[in-house]
């Protein structure tokens, strides 16, 4: 055998090897984040956290989300279709997950809006609005003062209630849970207590399916 065919026989070997290495360790950490969800079920659901939904569903999903990331604005019409799919069955229950600079801050909006009951048209804003104001390369989270003011949302109210103790205990509650929970991105999901180890919306409606089976 000439130099040439050890070579590709050699690389050709280490893709495979790096192959079943790659897949395996993807099954060990999808394990691992399984019995880590089943250990810290008490951090899953808390009733500071904002609903969507029958509260006598049979499937509750929990969704750590950041107003800031990309794939939660591409989501947040999608969940709403998976509700109204399955209407009276699934609710939604919304958790915080700050990854990005300016969550922090939106978040605390979105919290104090809720005193105005206004929390629902607050967070269509900040995803509608998120490419302006939660742009990579040219953030601009000042803008979100004028997209409430658009909405004719009491401004000042907001400023006084942002950086109450209450909403403070919110966002460090759902850090803890977070980690606790191993949430690494956003968003993720849980049906009723089980993580969602397959990204993408077919596979979270296939999971709320087998749990409405259940």
């Amino acid at each position: 055998m000439n130099k040439k065919k050890l070579v590709l026989f050699s690389v050709i070997g280490s893709v495979i090897i790096f192959i079943i290495a790659a897949y395996w360790y993807q099954q060990q950490q999808q394990h691992s984040d399984l019995l880590n969800s089943q250990n810290n079920a008490g951090s899953l659901e808390r009733k500071t956290a904002m609903v969507l939904g029958d509260d006598r569903a049979a499937v509750t999903v929990v969704e750590f989300f950041d107003p800031e990331c990309e794939s939660c604005r591409l989501f947040h019409p999608m969940t709403k279709m998976l509700l109204q799919e399955f209407e009276g069955k699934v609710k939604l229950q919304y958790r915080y997950a700050a990854f990005h600079p300016n969550s922090d801050m939106a978040i605390r909006i979105l919290e104090a809006a809720r005193g105005q009951n206004r929390y629902w048209e607050v967070l269509d804003l900040l995803f509608h609005h998120q490419p302006e104001w939660g742009s990579h390369t040219d953030p601009k989270p000042e803008l979100i003062w004028t997209y409430l003011l658009e909405a004719k949302i009491d401004i000042k109210a907001i400023k006084d209630e942002m950086f109450s103790e209450s909403i403070k205990s919110i966002l460090d509650q759902d850090r803890k849970d977070g980690e606790l929970l191993g949430v690494r991105m956003t968003p993720s999901f849980f049906v009723n207590g089980e993580p969602l180890l397959q990204f993408g919306y077919q596979e979270l409606r296939e999971l709320v399916l087998k749990h409405l089976k259940n």
